[in-house]
């Protein structure tokens, strides 16, 4: 579906030249790029699609669009959760 999913930023640093960090989704943390929002700490919402924060949100808005996902069941589905588990690594 590709939807954007808010997630709160637990972390901040940069790699390769790039700010990154990792952001929690309910209990599922992703790393994705931070550089299009340099206004994001650590501790704010902001809304992700495919790896890269497109806005900052405030957290009521930012919750309850979680709890929408979830209740709806694609939560996972948004984060590509099934499609990690069942990844073969070498």
């Amino acid at each position: 579906m590709c939807l954007g999913v808010p997630g709160k930023v637990v972390e901040i640093y940069e790699q390769y030249g790039t700010r990154m960090g990792k952001v929690d989704f309910s209990g599922i943390q992703k790393e994705v790029c931070l550089a299009y929002v340099p206004e994001v700490e650590v501790g704010d919402y902001t809304v992700i699609h495919v790896g890269f924060a497109i806005t900052r949100l405030d957290e009521e808005s930012a919750l309850e669009t979680l709890k929408m996902f979830e209740d709806l069941g694609i939560l996972e589905e948004e984060l590509g959760v099934e499609e990690e588990e069942g990844a073969v690594t070498s």
